[in-house]
């Protein structure tokens, strides 16, 4: 499903990591020390093994959590955290066996260009050019440790003013699926054929818009039968006729025209704010539009929906219009609507119980002749045709001209079981009064409720939204019985947000103890996860300047976003602790360490971003959703991607050095083996 499919798409350009440094590696060794390729693909192998078994492992753990949350997104994340997490391991498997296999027979063996590093082919050209000036800048970040260190704190505290910025959705507010409903709330009261007549007008105003390409109308048959509803199902041109691709490129320069590949570009969200406009005119008619979702959470297609509850129908009628009122001085809310109104005509019998009694008529009798009468039986008999020998249901009803008024009602007749000759009318039993009142009662929770529901408008985010509502709730200052209730997405968006938040602290708690597992350190793991938060600031910055808001799909870019920078500080830090364990002082070895694994890194950096752009550029149904998680990644990977090459070599310095010196403190000697 879409799910997995994103899923697999996402780690197209991380299952290649691990073959990448492993094949890295091998070919380094053959350039620099000259050794074989047979040689070199087992050395190389070897020397990588734990490296890259660290950030398999703990990629795969990241998403752990994930699978198990309990939300209605948990349970899409799952299929998503399974597909990764099997793909990650396949490419473990190939990178300790055929990676290396097919390096040992497919590389050629080349001498050993010089004696010094610095003369190999990897330190010429490009290769060289990016080596020196990393190599320059990293000396002066080692040699001014503190400028660096605070330079990484300013960037991660900088989250928080981002953070700030950010727009908070569900899910991508403006997803293109080329359909969408038109929602037509007539008044109550109104007769059928009336509001259908409405309606029509309505519906051709839609028809009239360009873009829409079929409608299908339906009225009056909506939830519990309520005749002055009516919805319209609109679908408009397809992507591939809207938006620039190379088919559609190609297709009208063979005709002659490539201008008309650049011609009709509109997005869904444009269709429907004309509609908008052009629908105000309906004064009685309350019209709203709303887009399909890509997640069905129940409970309607709506954005916002706001349940208050409380012991009187007047006093929620009454807070929930004035809300509705005030939701459009608020602005992004461009169709608020409420499910409670008193307005609904009714005609209410009120029996007079004693005079009812002496007749011998009761309640129940009143109530059956008024439901037969007016109501009708849908069924006192069948009707068999006998030039079809079709069966049909007969029913029985006043006809129409005897119960449309309201004067003829206290007529009818009621008969007294108590004796089966007598009969009386209706209004010696009875009063009929007119009223207004709600055509229906919602209950929440056991307590009566009534509900704040619509979308949210182009341009601004569910987060605020709500927010925004919510202040005005409190400016109401509700009585104590009297409370609220968010659902919907609204609900599900501050489920899914708190359980990430989990889901966040639980992926570092076993990332840490992966790392502390294979390296049998607690200080190294703390370098390498220190690269996560000067991530994050980065990740934000992408989605604020691509108009991106932060959402279900955002949240799970920056999760992968995590195991990506996660990978590159492993392999900084294994290859010094490497270079420190065969003898060489902690600061040459950061310096060396670092120089050396910056090739791999760039190599699997730009593979990962090259298989995400077709995500952050493609188009199609459901492509914004898609995007999100792609502008996360890229974004926040590329722009990190310096600090964190010189922060965390920096770091790992820092640290070492207050082990050492821990160590003498307390009489230890630190003693240096060579690696066989």
């Amino acid at each position: 499903n879409s799910v997995t499919m994103l899923a697999l798409v996402l780690m197209v350009g991380i299952v290649i990591d691990d073959a990448i440094v492993v094949l890295e590696n091998i070919y380094r060794l053959i350039e620099e020390e000259g050794l074989s390729p047979f040689e070199a693909a087992r050395r190389g192998t070897r020397e990588i093994s734990l490296a890259v078994l660290a950030t398999t492992l703990s990629l795969v753990v990241i998403f752990v959590p994930v699978s198990f949350m309990s939300s209605i997104s948990g349970r899409f994340l799952y299929q998503f955290g399974v597909t990764a997490a099997a793909a990650v391991l396949v490419s473990l498997l190939v990178s300790f066996s055929l990676t290396p296999m097919m390096a040992s027979r497919m590389l050629r063996p080349k001498p050993a260009k010089a004696t010094h590093v610095g003369e190999a082919h990897t330190r010429r050209g490009l290769n060289g050019l990016l080596d020196r000036v990393y190599a320059a800048a990293l000396r002066w970040c080692v040699r001014f440790k503190i400028v660096t260190l605070l330079a990484a704190a300013l960037v991660v505290a900088s989250s928080v003013p981002l953070y700030g910025l950010m727009r908070q959705d569900y899910i991508p507010s403006d997803v293109d699926e080329a359909e969408f409903n038109v929602n037509v709330n007539g008044p109550e009261g109104v007769s059928f054929e009336a509001f259908d007549a409405a309606f029509r007008e309505v519906e051709a105003r839609v028809r009239e818009h360009p873009a829409v390409v079929t409608t299908q109308a339906s009225v009056g048959g909506s939830f519990l039968g309520q005749i002055n509803r009516g919805e319209i199902y609109v679908r408009i041109a397809p992507h591939a006729q809207r938006y620039l691709s190379i088919s559609r490129f190609v297709e009208s320069v063979l005709k002659g025209d490539p201008a008309a590949a650049f011609k009709g570009n509109y997005k869904q969200s444009d269709v429907i704010r004309d509609l908008r406009r052009q629908l105000q005119g309906f004064r009685d008619l309350r019209v709203s539009i709303r887009p399909f979702a890509a997640f069905n959470i129940g409970g309607g297609n709506f954005d916002i929906d706001i349940a208050l509850r409380g012991p009187e129908l007047e006093k929620l009628a009454e807070y929930t219009e004035i809300l509705r009122a005030r939701s459009r001085e608020l602005g992004g809310l461009p169709d608020i609507d409420t499910t409670l109104k008193l307005n609904t005509p009714e005609l209410r019998v009120e029996i007079d119980r004693d005079r009812a009694a002496d007749l011998g008529v009761s309640p129940r009798d009143i109530g059956t002749a008024l439901r037969l009468l007016v109501g009708g039986q849908e069924e006192v008999t069948r009707f068999r045709d006998p030039k079809t020998n079709e069966d049909y249901d007969v029913q029985l009803r006043l006809a129409g001209s005897d119960r449309a008024k309201e004067t003829d009602l206290p007529m009818l007749i009621v008969p007294a079981p108590a004796s089966s000759t007598k009969v009386t009318e209706l209004r010696s039993l009875a009063t009929i009064t007119s009223m207004q009142t709600a055509a229906r009662i919602d209950r929440l929770d056991r307590q009566r409720a009534a509900n704040i529901r619509g979308t949210v408008g182009t341009g601004y985010a569910l987060a605020d939204r709500l927010a925004a509502l919510r202040a005005e709730i409190d400016k109401l200052n509700l009585p104590d019985e009297y409370s609220v209730r968010t659902l919907g997405r609204g609900r599900e968006l501050e489920n899914t947000f708190s359980e990430f938040l989990l889901a966040f602290a639980l992926s570092i708690v076993f990332m840490y103890m992966i790392l502390a597992a294979n390296y049998e350190s607690y200080l190294h793991p703390l370098t390498i996860l220190f690269s996560l938060p000067l991530s994050i600031p980065f990740a934000f910055l992408s989605l604020w300047a691509t108009g991106e808001s932060l959402n279900l799909y955002s949240a799970l870019g920056i999760l992968v976003l995590f195991g990506i920078v996660k990978k590159n500080s492993i392999l900084q830090v294994d290859h010094i602790n490497h270079l420190h364990r065969g003898g060489m002082p902690i600061e040459e070895a950061v310096i060396k360490g670092s120089r050396d694994r910056l090739r791999p890194i760039l190599m699997t950096t730009f593979a990962l971003v090259g298989g995400m752009l077709p995500l952050a550029l493609g188009t199609g149904p459901g492509a914004e959703e898609r995007r999100a998680v792609a502008v996360v990644v890229i974004g926040g990977q590329m722009l990190s991607l310096v600090l964190t090459l010189l922060v965390t070599p920096v770091v790992h310095l820092v640290f070492a050095r207050i082990f050492t010196r821990a160590h003498s403190l307390h009489g230890d000697q630190v003693v240096q083996t060579p690696v066989p």
